[in-house]
C-alpha cells in the first residue's frame, strides 16, 4: 500500500529511510507547538487551545501535501506570520483575535484561488533558473542563522548588530558540543546522523545537569521543567486533551475586519505567505533535486494546494497562518524524498497533541547545531551560478544575502526579481523578461509604497 501511494522504489528510498526522515523534520519542528501558543496568547487566546490546534492544523496541512503531492515537505503556523498576527493586527490595528483568524481565513481562500487558476504555480515557472539556485543556497544561510540564534552562538548587538554569543554559557557548549557529534556524524556517513544528533545532545545534556546537581538547573531549563512536570501533564493531557476552544471563531471577526481597512492586512497575510512558501518549495526541491530539466516542480500546484488547505483549516481551528516549513530541509538532509516523510511528521503532530511534555525534553541546543549542518548541505547549488554574468550574479547575490539579513526568506524573492527584471530592462534584453516577472515587479515596488 505504501509503495502504490508514495512510489518509494521509484524514488529510491524505504519506508525506513522516510519515518526516519519524518521524524527528523518533526524534532526540528517540534519547537512551534509551544512558541505558537505563546505568541497567540499574548493576542488573548487560549495557551491550550493554540497548541491543539497548532498540532492538528500542522498535521492536516503535513498529511494533505504528503497524500495529495507525494512531496516530503511538512506545514505548520509559521514563523513571523503568528507575530505579525499578534503584534501587528491585535496589538497594531487594535483588532480582536477573532478579526485576524478571519483576515488569515480569507488570505487562505485567496490562496486556494491563486492555486487554482495555476497563479501561484506561474510564479514559480516564470522564477530564471539562476534565482532558483539562488534561493535555495539563501534558505540555507537563513537556516544556519537561525541555528546559529538558537544555539546562543551569535546574538545581537547595539553596536555591531551582531556578536558571538557567550561561550561559557553551558547552553552554548552544548550546542558547540551537538554541532561537533553530528558534524563527525555526517562526515562518517551514518546514517540518521541528524537524528541520532538530536537525541546524542538532549541525552548528554539531561545527565550533565543531573550530574551537576541543583546549582546547575540553569543548564537546560525548559528540560528540566518538561521532567519534573512532564508525568503529571502527560496524565492530565491523557485523560482532558486541549480543547478546540477556538473553533470556527473567525466567523465573528468578518464584521469587525471590514470595517477597517482590512486590504493591507490580507495583503500582507498573503505576500508572505505565498512568497515563503515559493522560496521554500524551490529550495528545498532545487537540493533534493526534484526539480526537471527545465528547472519546474512536478506536482507543483497540488504542493500549493495543500498549503492552501492548511492555511483555511488553522484559520477554522484557531492559529494563524499555516505555512510550508523551511525545516523540511533537515528530513530532506536524511533521506526524504516521498510524501511518507510529511505523512509521518504529521502523524507525529497528533501524537504531540497528547505527549506535548514530552516533546519538550528536547532543547534548543539539541535542534539548533542540526539547523547549522542543513545550511551546510544547502550550500551546494551556489557552485551552478555564473557569477562571471554580472547580469545572473547581481540578481543571484541579492536573492541570496537579503533572507539572512532581513530574516525574511520572501524579501530574499523580492530582491532578486527586483535586481533581475532592473538590470534586463537596463540592459535591454527585454525578451528575458517574462509577463510573469513584470506583473511580480510591479507588485513588489508597489508593496514598498502600501506596507
Amino acid at each position: 500500500m505504501l509503495e502504490r501511494l508514495f512510489k518509494l522504489r521509484e524514488n529510491n528510498t524505504t519506508v525506513r529511510t522516510e519515518v526516519f526522515a519524518g521524524l527528523t523534520t518533526f524534532m526540528t519542528m517540534a519547537y512551534i507547538i509551544f512558541v505558537n501558543p505563546e505568541l497567540l496568547s499574548l493576542a488573548g487566546m487560549n495557551f491550550g487551545a493554540v497548541l491543539a490546534a497548532t498540532c492538528v492544523s500542522a498535521a492536516i496541512a503535513s498529511i494533505t501535501m504528503g497524500l495529495m503531492a507525494n512531496y516530503p515537505f511538512a506545514l505548520a503556523p509559521g514563523m513571523g506570520l503568528n507575530a505579525f498576527f499578534t503584534f501587528g493586527v491585535v496589538f497594531g490595528a487594535g483588532l480582536s483575535y477573532q478579526a485576524a483568524l478571519a483576515a488569515v481565513f480569507i488570505s487562505g481562500v485567496l490562496f486556494i484561488l491563486l492555486t487554482v487558476t495555476k497563479a501561484r504555480e506561474a510564479i514559480i515557472d516564470s522564477i530564471p533558473m539562476s534565482l532558483k539556485l539562488a534561493v535555495g543556497t539563501g534558505i540555507g544561510l537563513f537556516i544556519a542563522l537561525i541555528g546559529f540564534k538558537n544555539a546562543g552562538l551569535v546574538v545581537g548587538n547595539p553596536a555591531t548588530l551582531v556578536q558571538l554569543g557567550n561561550m561559557s554559557d553551558p547552553k552554548v557548549q552544548l550546542a558547540v558540543f551537538g554541532l561537533v557529534l553530528t558534524s563527525v556524524l555526517v562526515v562518517r556517513k551514518v546514517r540518521g546522523s541528524l537524528l541520532i544528533g538530536i537525541l546524542g545532545t538532549t541525552v548528554v545534556g539531561m545527565i550533565v545537569s543531573e550530574i551537576m546537581g541543583p546549582q546547575f538547573f540553569g543548564f537546560l531549563p525548559e528540560t528540566e521543567t518538561a521532567m519534573i512536570r512532564a508525568p503529571k501533564a502527560l496524565s492530565d493531557l491523557i485523560s482532558s486533551p486541549p480543547s478546540m476552544q477556538h473553533l470556527g471563531e473567525f466567523r465573528f471577526g468578518f464584521a469587525e475586519l471590514f470595517k477597517i481597512g482590512f486590504i493591507p492586512i490580507i495583503f500582507s497575510f498573503t505576500f508572505v505567505d505565498v512568497f515563503d512558501t515559493i522560496g521554500t518549495l524551490i529550495g528545498v526541491s532545487s537540493k533534493a533535486k526534484m526539480l526537471d530539466k527545465d528547472g519546474k516542480l512536478p506536482r507543483a500546484n497540488k504542493a500549493l494546494m495543500a498549503d492552501a488547505i492548511g492555511t483555511v483549516a488553522g484559520a477554522v481551528l484557531g492559529t494563524s497562518t499555516v505555512t510550508t516549513y523551511v525545516e523540511s530541509a533537515a528530513g530532506v538532509a536524511e533521506g526524504g524524498r516521498t510524501g511518507l516523510t510529511a505523512v509521518t511528521t504529521g502523524l507525529l503532530f497528533l501524537a504531540a497533541l497528547f505527549f506535548s511534555p514530552l516533546a519538550g525534553l528536547v532543547p534548543a541546543a539539541a535542534t539548533a547545531p542540526i539547523l547549522i549542518i542543513v545550511g551546510v548541505f544547502m550550500m551546494e547549488p551556489v557552485t551552478q551560478i555564473k557569477f562571471d554574468d554580472f547580469l545572473e550574479a547581481i540578481p543571484a547575490f541579492l536573492a541570496i544575502v537579503m533572507m539572512p539579513f532581513t530574516f525574511s526568506i520572501a524579501e530574499g524573492i523580492v530582491w532578486g526579481v527586483l535586481a533581475f527584471v532592473a538590470l534586463k530592462l537596463a540592459t535591454r534584453k527585454f525578451r528575458d523578461i517574462s509577463l510573469t516577472m513584470y506583473i511580480l515587479a510591479f507588485l513588489f515596488v508597489l508593496r514598498f509604497f502600501v506596507s
